[in-house]
């Protein structure tokens, strides 16, 4: 991993955990002093961002983190509803046993307890290892930065850590147990039910948003 994927890889983590707040301005100085690289690798991670909808430039101004609206959300989650069933059902087909293998450890180490920002982490290893096994090298820039905002707009809105947590765990369980199957089918349903959950989710945040006790 060279510096400038190093600092797209840190700065998507701090938008995506909230630690640059949704709606808040940051200068190229600033995250170079987040992320501890130089000028050149930072700057060529914004420009990788911006292009992905994470960041979003104003000249003579600075770098704003754009907030991510219930439509915002439900817009992603159609593309990347499609584009995850493709992955999964490639990873079904293409896995390797050295993938097999690393997705069998990932499934176990899912059974344990997290925290929210280990269980965050813990889904984007999940993510990148169905990427991984789909041996597809488009699907990375194509899913990446739909999981990450996703991800983002969830822990934004989570109120109940445990309950959300477990019911998610289960999820990426069961697409992890179809591709560790060869199982398509079950696969592309696992993935479906991902999916409908988030879009559940997103519709409850709409719902607390329009509810008269907010």
């Amino acid at each position: 991993m060279n510096q400038s994927e190093q600092a797209v890889g840190v700065i998507e983590r701090l938008i995506e955990q909230g630690d640059l707040k949704p709606g808040s301005m940051v200068s190229e100085r600033g995250l170079m002093d987040l992320t501890g690289l130089g000028r050149t690798p930072v700057r060529e991670a914004i420009q990788r961002l911006a292009l992905n909808h994470m960041l979003r430039i104003h000249p003579n101004k600075g770098i704003e983190i754009p907030a991510i609206s219930v439509e915002d959300q439900l817009s992603g989650l159609e593309v990347r509803r499609a584009v995850e069933v493709l992955a999964v059902e490639l990873a079904c087909s293409r896995a390797t046993e050295k993938d097999i293998a690393a997705i069998a450890a990932l499934k176990s180490t899912l059974a344990g307890d997290f925290g929210l920002h280990e269980y965050s982490d813990t889904i984007r290893q999940t993510h990148a290892l169905i990427i991984q096994a789909a041996h597809n090298p488009y699907l990375e820039a194509l899913m990446v930065p739909l999981q990450t905002l996703s991800r983002r707009f969830w822990i934004m809105h989570v109120r109940d850590e445990r309950a959300e947590i477990t019911h998610g765990k289960r999820l990426h369980q069961d697409i992890l147990q179809a591709i560790l199957a060869r199982d398509t089918q079950r696969a592309g349903a696992a993935s479906l039910a991902l999916n409908a959950y988030l879009v559940d989710f997103a519709m409850s945040v709409v719902a607390r948003m329009t509810s008269p006790r907010g």
